[in-house]
């Protein structure tokens, strides 16, 4: 459906649309933006990532043939993309009669669209996860947290977090409970602080970042799953960077604005990544 909207000429209006967009979409997705980034090859439609297993140290004796054999026990994941977008017509009309702030407007639609659009995406894979940590109805305090990264790390495949993603209210009962300390609390520098630091909770617990996401959907007992996850647990195969293009279109007297990208996510890495099930209830802003 054509968006009937300022005295710029068509050209500028989308201009300013198309800068929007792209600054709103990539400062808005903070789940895509925390996991590992691979590009695909021009002219390739796969990227096949390789996997290998660990290997065990054997003590030696002097003078005698290293016996064990160890194997490296690769396996592959086979990753592809898939193309996402949608379309807007501002009209002639719309240009001429409305405020310029129906620039920004539709900026903002369009970008928030694109972001929620990649949030989700990734957030889809934390269900996935095997390892589970919480539980359902309980609060994520310091303690839990703290027991849940423990785990991580001392597990017989351990992993080791660098970021957790949780809903605002599962933050909240976080948040409530913890007192900044210093530097433990300092930004991690292996993230951009540009594109994420509004989703921070200002909570860095044991060199693992908590941050939140208003994507993240409770079910219908008020639990969310989120995930506390290594970098490279998870990754996006960009084919195609988000792109805004503007074309006239005559017979509807406007100019077509779309907005494309071409991209896939995937768990690399199940033993690095556990799902952080807990309450997300509504708090009170009163108490």
């Amino acid at each position: 459906m054509p968006q009937s909207t300022s005295t710029l000429n068509m050209s500028s209006v989308a201009k300013t649309i198309i800068a929007g967009v792209r600054y709103t979409q990539q400062h808005n997705a903070p789940s895509m933006a925390a996991i590992e980034q691979m590009s695909l090859q021009k002219g390739a439609s796969t990227k096949t990532v390789p996997k290998v297993a660990n290997m065990t140290m054997a003590d030696l004796v002097d003078g005698q043939d290293i016996v064990d054999e160890e194997s490296i026990g690769m396996t592959t994941v086979d990753l592809t993309a898939n193309e996402v977008g949608a379309r807007i017509v501002v009209t002639d009309k719309l240009v001429r009669e409305s405020d310029p702030q129906i620039y920004s407007m539709v900026s903002r639609q369009l970008g928030e669209g694109m972001a929620k659009k990649n949030d989700t995406d990734v957030q889809a894979l934390y269900a996935s996860a095997s390892t589970v940590y919480g539980a359902a109805n309980a609060d994520l305090s310091v303690a839990n947290f703290s027991a849940a990264i423990a785990n991580a790390r001392g597990k017989t495949e351990p992993f080791n977090p660098t970021y957790a993603i949780v809903h605002p209210h599962t933050a909240y009962d976080y948040v409530n409970t913890s007192t900044p300390i210093g530097s433990s609390n300092a930004w991690p520098e292996d993230m951009s602080k540009e594109r994420m630091g509004k989703f921070w909770t200002g909570r860095t617990f044991n060199q693992v970042t908590l941050m939140e996401s208003g994507n993240l959907i409770a079910d219908t007992n008020d639990d969310v799953i989120g995930i506390l996850a290594q970098k490279d647990a998870h990754v996006v195969l960009m084919s195609q960077q988000t792109r805004t293009e503007r074309q006239r279109d005559a017979s509807l007297r406007g100019t077509e604005i779309v907005m494309t990208s071409d991209y896939g996510v995937f768990e690399l890495d199940d033993n690095k990544c556990a799902q952080l099930l807990f309450d997300a209830a509504a708090v009170s802003t009163t108490a």
